[in-house]
């Protein structure tokens, strides 16, 4: 298996990844299950333990802040055999790291990592079977090109019991009227993100930078509700402990930049605030709204922009207007064009010049075309590929990135 399963934040990939585990751990191998950052894998393990609860199947984490004594206990327990399933970090692809008898590896949040680490992950085994999982909706066209190696399925349905988030715009006028909503929900017991762009220096003032917007939400409008807040320059260890304080209900709001798109589940939030809404893309809108609505009770997300540009319009119309994440990426991808799709997360890609993204039969040929020339010469060096490894090795060049072997 060579698979990317997609789907949005709920729709069950954590489910297909642990019976994935279970069949593979009854067949007689390891499997590795590896998260982007440790209060994820954390997460995934105490779920992942839950669903195994009653079977013979050996869990076991490994992370960085694990006490050295206890990394090696489990790396040692590894090695021989002793655990079946082992969800940890990068720690999981350190040199120090074997496993007796790997035979499936599993990668969360896909585009948090890069190719080198993912081949990393799988030389730790005979050619395990791989399987990646995204929650960031990738439109077809893209998929194809960029994990043109993987098979690639999707779950296009969320659990019956989850209520689709509410969107709505609003003007920068309404916070008042925005808190005092705020203020009811968590008056409920409920927990809310306020979200403001990412700050750099020199923009201009009136964008709300995260650690001013939050001092003052404590000075006046939520003085008697405890408030955290954590940003790009927040330490990792804070940050990872602020996550889970805020997930132990320990705080009722949390004021972030973006570093809340992909993290800790906190089914008991049920309002995301976008400050400044135009000044993020579609999909990454729709990743900060799939921080709210995992519990059974109706979420809001609640966008607030000035902008009336009609880029910015038609953007705002599209996410109030719905849920659906591959619909949202697709017309993202049009809005903004392949090359600023993913920003500068998506790391190991060469430019490229694409005349017609709607073109996926074109792109579906070239796929099998490849997979036909890689079945046949199993990779690139035979004499009669010249000509093609040339050009391959031209477009990563150009690219900035090292030539193929």
């Amino acid at each position: 298996m060579n698979r990317l399963v997609q789907g949005d934040v709920g729709a069950g990939k954590t489910a297909v990844a642990a019976s994935v585990c279970y069949t593979m751990v009854k067949n007689g191998f390891q499997a590795a299950f590896m998260a982007p950052t440790e209060i994820l894998a954390r997460q995934h393990y105490d779920n992942l333990s839950e669903l195994l609860k009653n079977t013979d199947v050996r869990v076991a984490l490994l992370t960085g802040s694990l006490k050295e004594s206890e990394k090696k206990r489990v790396r040692a327990a590894l090695a021989e055999g002793e655990i079946d399933l082992v969800i940890g970090t990068h720690a999981l692809i350190t040199d120090k790291t074997e496993f007796a008898n790997l035979g499936l590896a599993v990668t969360d949040e896909q585009h948090r990592f890069g190719v080198a680490q993912r081949a990393k992950l799988l030389g730790k085994g005979e050619n395990p079977h791989l399987l990646v999982m995204s929650a960031t909706p990738i439109p077809r066209t893209l998929g194809l090109i960029i994990f043109g190696d993987l098979d690639i399925s999707v779950i296009d349905e969320l659990p019956p019991s989850r209520k689709p988030v509410r969107t709505v715009l609003r003007s920068a006028a309404d916070r008042p009227k925005i808190y005092r909503f705020i203020k009811s929900e968590i008056a409920a017991g409920r927990q809310a993100f306020i979200v403001c762009p990412l700050i750099e220096e020199g923009e201009t003032d009136n964008l709300a930078s995260a650690e001013e917007y939050a001092a003052d939400l404590m000075l006046h409008d939520f003085a008697d509700i405890p408030v955290a807040v954590v940003h790009g320059k927040t330490k990792p260890e804070e940050k990872e402990r602020i996550m889970a304080d805020f997930a132990a209900n320990r705080y009722a709001l949390l004021v972030s930049t973006t570093v809340v798109e992909v993290g800790v589940d906190v089914p008991n939030a049920s309002v995301m605030m976008i400050e400044n809404a135009e000044r993020f893309g579609l999909s990454q809108l729709h990743q900060l709204r799939g921080r709210v609505g995992r519990g059974s009770f109706q979420s809001y997300c609640i966008l607030v922009s000035d902008a009336r540009n009609p880029v910015t319009t038609e953007r705002m119309r599209v996410i109030c207007s719905t849920n659906d994440g591959f619909q949202i990426a697709d017309e993202d991808l049009k809005m903004r064009g392949p090359g600023d799709f993913f920003g500068e997360r998506q790391h190991g890609l060469p430019q490229m010049a694409i005349a017609d993204f709607a073109d996926t039969k074109a792109l579906e040929l070239s796929q099998k075309i490849a997979d036909d020339i890689l079945f046949t010469y199993r990779d690139l060096r035979s004499d009669e590929l010249r000509l093609l490894k040339a050009e391959v090795d031209r477009l990563f060049a150009r690219g900035g990135q090292n030539t193929m072997n």
